[in-house]
C-alpha cells in the first residue's frame, strides 16, 4: 500500500512515518506539510492512502480531500488530527477514518485495515463536502495539477466535457460541470449564457448590437461575450446591485 504522510508538523509526519514502518506492506511515498504539496504528491505517487492532518496553513485538510476526490485513481483518505471537534466534517468528506493525536498503534492498524476494504472496491463513492465551498479550482496537467484561486478566476466557459477557466494568469481545462460549478460559487458568479458564468465584479456593461444580440463588456476580458435572452434580466439586475 503506498501512503502520503500530509502534515505541517515535522514531529507529526515522523512519528506517523515511525508506526507505518512496524506495519507490513506499508510503503510511504512522500511527505508534504500543507494541502497544496499533498495534492502534487498524490498527482505524482497515486497513493493508495493520504494520512492527512486537518489544519493546515493555506488548504486545509478539508478542502483537500475536496479536490482528491476528483482524483482517478481516488486515494482513501483518513484525517489525522489533534482536535475531535471535526469529526462530522471528515465523515461527510466520506474519510476512511480519523485519528486523534497522538495516533496510536492500534488504532492505525484499524484504519489501515479499513483502508484495504476501500481499496479492494467494497467502498465506493466520491467525496464532496457538503456546505464547504472551495477556495481554489484544481486543473491536472499532464500528471501535474494547477491550483486557480477563486478569487481570480474572470469566466468560466463550457467546452464539450470541460470548463474553461479563463483566470488572471490565463487559461485552465477542468473536468466538472457547468451546474456544479454553479451551484457552489452562485454568490460569485452569474450565468449570462447556457454555457457561461462570469464573475459578478467583471461585468462592467450590456451592449446591444445591432443585430438585436446583448453582449457583456467584461473588465478584463479581450472581446465581449454574448448575452442569452433568457439570461438578460438576471444579468441586468445584477449590475443594479453591483
Amino acid at each position: 500500500m503506498k501512503v502520503v504522510i500530509a502534515d505541517d508538523e515535522p514531529l507529526a509526519r515522523e512519528r506517523l512515518r515511525s508506526l507505518l514502518a512496524d506495519q507490513d506492506g506499508i510503503e510511504v511515498v512522500a511527505e508534504a506539510g500543507d494541502g497544496h504539496d499533498a495534492l502534487h504528491a498524490c498527482a505524482e505517487h497515486q497513493p493508495d492512502l493520504i494520512l492527512l492532518d486537518i489544519a493546515m496553513p493555506g488548504l486545509d485538510g478539508l478542502e483537500t480531500a475536496h479536490h482528491l476526490a476528483a482524483f482517478e485513481p481516488r486515494p482513501a483518505v483518513v484525517f489525522c488530527t489533534a482536535y475531535d471537534a471535526h469529526a462530522l466534517s471528515a465523515f461527510e468528506a466520506e474519510a476512511i477514518d480519523y485519528l486523534v493525536k497522538p495516533v496510536r498503534a492500534e488504532r492505525l492498524a484499524a484504519a489501515l485495515e479499513r483502508v484495504r476494504t476501500f481499496a479492494a472496491g467494497r467502498l465506493q463513492g466520491r467525496a464532496r463536502l457538503d456546505g464547504q465551498r472551495r477556495t481554489h479550482l484544481c486543473a491536472r496537467l499532464r500528471g501535474s495539477l494547477r491550483l486557480i484561486p477563486i478569487e481570480d478566476v474572470h469566466y468560466l466557459q463550457a467546452e464539450e466535457k470541460y470548463v474553461v477557466v479563463h483566470h488572471v494568469h490565463g487559461e485552465d481545462l477542468i473536468e466538472e460541470s457547468l451546474k456544479s460549478l454553479e451551484e457552489e460559487f452562485g454568490e460569485r458568479f452569474v450565468r449570462i449564457h447556457r454555457n457561461c458564468l462570469v464573475a459578478r465584479y467583471e461585468i462592467v456593461e450590456l451592449r446591444r448590437c445591432p443585430d438585436g444580440h446583448v453582449q457583456a463588456v467584461l473588465r478584463h476580458g479581450k472581446q465581449p461575450l454574448e448575452v442569452s435572452r433568457r439570461c438578460v434580466a438576471g444579468v441586468r439586475e445584477t449590475l443594479k446591485h453591483l
